[in-house]
This record gives structure tokens, C-alpha cells and sequence, in this order.
């Protein structure tokens, strides 16, 4: 087996989906770098695979980085893998790629399972251009924060969550993005309980209210980008809205012109308050 850095994907659920190659690179690597070790030995213990673990992880040491890349230096070969799927989407691990590749270390990609990937290819939603953001901020006002920033993008929008917050990103995100824009909850994908279910918003929000188990294992949200007319506020209507801010509290000209426009009053009433902060 040729030296280098193998970045080799591994199953998402369904132990099926391995590859042929990344049975043959973790047959062959001297080292496998794993985020969980025990969760990787079981891998390898059905793959009837004896190679050697080590832990390496978000908080692993310089050393840890340090002993891969000697083996690496030396002409070795190491097989990075996360607990499934493909290494480096939501998981750290970049800085040893970094490293590898300023030694003149080959990186290598063995392609396999990717969670996002699956979600969109099975969701429904439009995946000539999405945007990946994975795990939202844990507290409420940074998540807000963030799905404001994220509410005019045009493409789909994919992130994964923790089944217990799930519910209450759901219902944020119909809060900024509106009630009626389009999501996709896919939980459990290639395992015995997936399931792919695709709603508005609002809609979804209340059948994951209604059934605890919508809210348990591995999940990825997608929401439809933002139409046209929710990206674009073109300066006719923002020369409206201005003036009838003039005249009327904020939020009943944000409320009038919503009306009107078939935009969205909270987005209308933000428009005016960073105006009013300018």
C-alpha cells in the first residue's frame, strides 16, 4: 500500500455501504486515526479487520498529530476515520491535512456515506446549489442570529442538529424563515427507523411536536433557500416601506407592506431597524 494520509469514509448507519476500497486501505494502513476508537473497533471487528487504532480527535494534543505524521514522514500510511460517514464534514481534523500536505504527504480521498449528502439526494428540495452550515450555535439568541444571517440565501440550506434540540430549531427557523417555507427532516438515514419527511415549516414543526421519535438519533434539516422575492428587497419597496415609516410605528409599515408585497413583516421590520441603527 503506497504511503500517505487516506481520508476514508465509513458508514453512516447500514454497514452495508462500506466500500471495497476503504476495506482495502484499512486492511493496509499502518495506523487508523479514529474520533471514538471503541465506536471504530466494532467497525472493524464486523469488517474482520485487525489494524492498529489510535485516538485522534477535536481534543487531541500536538502530539497525537505529531506521532501521525512522523509515521506518515517515515514512509507509513494512515487511514483517518470519524465515527461515520466522512471525515472533516462537521468534524475537526483539518489541521492534520494541513500539516500532511506541507510535508509533501499525499492526502487521499476514499469517497463513501456522507449524512448531507444523503439527505439532499432523497429530500426533495433543489440540490443544484446548497449551502452546508452544519451544527447551528447551541444557545437560542446565536442560533437566531445565525438563521437571520442565512434567511436571504437563495439555495438550500442543510445543517445537522441534536435530536433533543431538534424541535426547538425547527420552530426558530419557522420563525425567521416564515411558516410556509420548505423543510426536510431526515433522521436515522440507512438505519432501521429512517425516515424522510418534507413539510413547511410550520407544518413540520408541529408533527415532530406530536411524535417524540422524530426527535431521537442522527438528524439533518434542510430548508428551501429564499424565493426571489424573500431575497430581494429591490428599492421601489424599500422607498415605500421608508416613508411609510414616516408615518406609521415600524412594525404596522413592515405589517402594510407585507400586505402588499407578499414579503415577509419580520423581515421588512429588520430592514428598518438597520436603517434606523445606520
Amino acid at each position: 500500500m503506497d504511503s500517505g494520509l487516506y481520508i476514508v469514509a465509513t458508514p453512516i448507519g447500514n454497514l452495508g455501504d462500506i466500500t471495497g476500497r476503504a476495506v482495502e486501505v484499512l486492511s493496509g494502513a499502518d495506523l487508523i486515526a479514529a474520533e471514538d476508537t471503541r465506536h471504530s473497533r466494532r467497525l472493524l471487528q464486523h469488517l474482520g479487520i485487525e489494524g492498529r487504532l489510535v485516538a485522534y480527535h477535536e481534543h487531541s494534543d500536538a502530539g497525537a498529530q505529531a506521532r501521525l505524521l512522523e509515521t506518515l514522514s517515515g514512509g507509513g500510511s494512515v487511514a483517518l476515520v470519524s465515527d461515520a460517514g466522512t471525515p472533516l464534514i462537521s468534524d475537526p481534523g483539518y489541521p492534520l491535512i494541513r500539516a500532511a500536505q506541507e510535508q509533501g504527504v499525499a492526502v487521499i480521498p476514499v469517497p463513501g456515506a456522507c449524512a448531507a449528502i444523503a439527505a439532499l439526494s432523497a429530500g426533495g428540495l433543489a440540490t443544484d446549489r446548497f449551502l452546508f452550515e452544519g451544527f447551528l450555535p447551541a444557545r437560542a439568541v446565536a442560533r437566531e442570529k445565525r438563521l437571520q444571517e442565512l434567511a436571504a440565501q437563495p439555495h438550500t440550506l442543510v445543517f445537522y442538529e441534536a435530536p433533543h434540540r431538534v424541535l426547538e430549531t425547527v420552530v426558530a427557523m419557522a420563525e425567521v424563515f416564515g411558516e410556509d417555507r420548505e423543510a426536510v427532516l431526515a433522521r436515522e438515514l440507512t438505519k432501521a427507523f429512517e425516515t424522510i419527511h418534507r413539510a413547511p415549516l410550520g407544518a413540520l414543526q408541529s408533527w415532530i411536536a406530536a411524535d417524540p421519535n422524530q426527535q431521537r438519533g442522527e438528524i439533518v434539516l434542510l430548508v428551501a433557500g429564499a424565493s426571489q422575492r424573500e431575497a430581494e428587497l429591490d428599492e421601489s419597496t424599500a422607498s415605500l416601506l421608508r416613508r411609510l415609516a414616516q408615518e406609521l410605528p415600524a412594525k404596522r409599515a413592515a405589517a402594510v407592506v407585507a400586505d402588499w408585497s407578499g414579503l415577509r413583516k419580520k423581515a421588512l421590520y429588520e430592514f428598518l431597524v438597520a436603517e434606523k441603527e445606520r
